[in-house]
């Protein structure tokens, strides 16, 4: 699943996931709940894939001698297990925040790409990168508007460079 493209996630998403939005809570089913469930398709391959290799290099030896010493299962899971792979688990967690992160088009493909603020997640809205993509031809150098626009672009550098760090600190944390 995650070497599927996004726009076909997006397409899915539009012939599935908004009907089904549409239908259960009326509207146009096109908005903010959209984007979300089809993010969350799409990071669920990359965050399973990096937690069951996680889990799996956890030594044997630590759960055998866990139970050895006389742990039930949900005390070797909770004292042993998570406590030794809790960097790595965190790492896939943030790689795939990274991931939906970077998925602009199948978002923008379903949340509606309205440009306003919206009051509610079952409203449209309009990301980031839609915006500046689709406004930054259209202004002069210099302007309110293309300020606005370098501006939004420093905030999703300095978002990439959070995650980056983040993930940084986990390996860092992990190799301790």
């Amino acid at each position: 699943m995650s070497g599927i493209p996004s726009v076909v996630y997006g397409f899915i998403g539009l012939s599935v996931i908004v009907p089904l939005l549409r239908s259960i809570f009326g509207g146009t089913g096109v908005g903010i709940a959209a984007g979300c469930l089809v993010l969350a398709v799409m990071i669920l391959p990359t965050v399973t894939s990096i937690m069951a290799d996680a889990l799996s290099a956890l030594p044997k030896g630590l759960r055998e001698s866990s139970y050895a010493l006389g742990a039930t299962r949900w005390q070797t899971i909770y004292r042993v297990i998570i406590p030794t792979t809790l960097p790595a688990l965190l790492t896939g967690v943030v790689l795939g925040m990274a991931r939906a992160f970077g998925e602009a088009l199948a978002v923008q493909m379903v949340i509606g790409n309205a440009p306003h603020v919206p009051t509610s997640l079952l409203e449209s809205a309009s990301t980031l990168t839609s915006v500046i993509t689709l406004s930054m031809g259209n202004t002069t150098m210099g302007s309110v508007h293309n300020n606005a626009l370098w501006s939004m672009a420093l905030v999703l550098l300095v978002m990439t460079f959070v995650f980056v760090i983040l993930v940084r600190l986990l390996e860092r944390r992990n190799r301790v």
